[in-house]
């Protein structure tokens, strides 16, 4: 179990880049992550949800994706707390506090999708959540040492060297933890390194020295870790720009964005400018604005209205510039969005920024399928659905995509200018993306988006190779 000083300190990736290491040794590796907290989700084979950083995982070890490999997934909203999704189901909503008193009980559900995972699998990579060192939660733990000593995991602990006081976290960690969970910790890792890697060597003797924990390796920052989906907003960073593009898009970061990989394949096309657009900034002048997808559609919507970008859409609207709406953001477009039974928050209705002619009434029930089909112009694409809500109206007329079981999705305003779409990963089909570069102006690439993250994992397995002991790591494995 990688387990960390903090959050964002690199276990995802590292759990991904070890699972692939793992499968080209041979060994039949799962990711597993007891619990985790992200908006950015994907839908399982079997119709559940788990977070996008398992998924990655579970590429990364080349096994289907599967509801036991994140049994517990938080997917924070507004006014409301988080969504609590359970072996891949909403389960319940709940506040930080209701959430802390709700943990034990979901230990049970941990402990048995850890165990499906373990029937099938020679070897678990388990990732923990936020810090090791947070004993002011230890009490009901499910997600770092309280699943560890449940399930009596050997532990490794990582550290972040980039953003400084690495030696006082891994120190102080060892310094705080139970003695019955220091006993679990078998090691640590340092990791995002940059410069001479000597420099450190002391650094590392000294972690050993004070802990008594195996120093298995210092790794060197891994720049093309750029390239794969990042899991939590906080990560999402402005990618090259390339002022020379034929085409501009930009894409208003909303504060409770969600799958927000949509648009990785469009930001790796080199012949695409993509700006991400903090809140508060004004929109720039552009080719075309994605509305990206929210877990909290109507605060979201209220955001972007307080901070001037209704008015900045119009005015794009007014210019000819196109406007694209994915899942939430399709939503927004419309003449209004309800929600009755108060899904996001307090129940009621309000105006949608009527640039489609439709309007969406937020249902209990979540839609999670992976789905396969026909763009109206009859390109192929595969994709995923996961939303709550229906949209209606005359716009649903001249849909976007239809899909085997004789439905289709989308909307389109009269002079193709407004579209919308449920439809997640539709960019990442090559045929589907080439065929939107045309629509918007900008020839299609060789890009193969798919291809690409497979080579960024094989590059991040090589590397992780060289700079950690793998070997001592897989034997401390229980």
């Amino acid at each position: 179990m990688l387990q960390g000083t903090g959050s964002s300190v690199g276990k995802s990736l590292l759990v991904a880049g070890l699972a692939r290491a793992c499968l080209r040794r041979g060994i039949a590796v799962r990711p597993f992550k007891p619990q985790n907290m992200s908006n950015n989700a994907a839908v399982t084979a079997d119709g559940g949800e788990i977070g996008r950083a398992q998924a990655l995982q579970a590429r990364a070890a080349g096994v289907p994706l599967s509801v036991h490999m994140n049994p517990v997934l938080l997917k924070p909203q507004s006014e409301t707390g988080s969504q609590v999704v359970v072996q891949g189901r909403v389960y319940a909503t709940a506040r930080a506090r209701e959430y802390q008193a709700m943990k034990p009980g979901l230990m049970p559900f941990v402990l048995d999708s850890f165990n499906r995972l373990a029937a099938e699998a020679e070897l678990i990579l388990v990732e923990g959540a936020g810090s090791a060192s947070e004993v002011n939660l230890r009490a009901g733990d499910i997600a770092n040492m309280g699943f560890a000593r449940a399930t009596a995991t050997p532990v490794v602990v990582v550290g972040d060297i980039d953003r400084g006081g690495v030696i006082a976290s891994l120190v102080g960690t060892h310094a705080v933890l139970d003695t019955e969970d220091a006993r679990l910790v078998r090691g640590f890792i340092v990791n995002r390194m940059r410069g001479d890697l000597t420099l450190f060597d002391a650094g590392m003797a000294l972690i050993a020295a004070r802990t008594g924990w195996a120093s298995l390796g210092l790794v060197p920052h891994f720049a093309a870790a750029a390239r794969l989906p990042a899991e939590d907003a906080a990560d999402l960073t402005q990618g090259e720009r390339r002022p020379g593009a034929a085409l501009r898009i930009a894409v208003p970061v909303l504060p409770r964005i969600a799958n927000f990989d949509d648009l990785d394949p469009l930001a790796a096309e080199p012949d695409v400018d993509l700006t991400l657009v903090p809140l508060g900034t004004p929109l720039p002048v552009c080719d075309v604005v994605i509305l990206p997808g929210s877990k909290a559609t109507i605060a979201d919507l209220t955001d972007l209205r307080a901070t001037g970008w209704d008015i900045d859409l119009l005015a794009h609207h007014r210019r000819g510039g196109r406007i694209f709406g994915l899942c939430g953001g399709y939503q927004m477009l419309g003449r209004s969005i309800a929600d009755p039974l108060g899904i996001e928050g307090p129940a009621g209705q309000v105006a949608g920024l009527g640039l489609l002619d439709v309007e969406t009434v937020l249902t209990g029930e979540k839609r999670l399928a992976e789905v396969m089909g026909r763009s109206s112009d009859g390109v192929p694409f595969r994709g995923y659905e996961m939303h709550m809500g229906c949209t209606t109206g005359p716009a649903t007329a001249r849909p976007l995509l239809h899909l085997p079981d004789g439905r289709a999705d989308g909307a389109g305003s009269a002079d193709g200018s407004v579209l919308g779409t449920y439809m997640h990963g539709l960019f990442a089909d090559d045929g589907q993306r080439g065929a939107w570069l045309c629509r918007w102006g900008a020839a299609p690439s060789s890009h193969r988006h798919h291809e690409a993250v497979e080579w960024v994992l094989d590059q991040l397995a090589e590397h992780l190779e060289t700079h950690i002991d793998v070997d001592r790591l897989l034997s401390f494995a229980a």
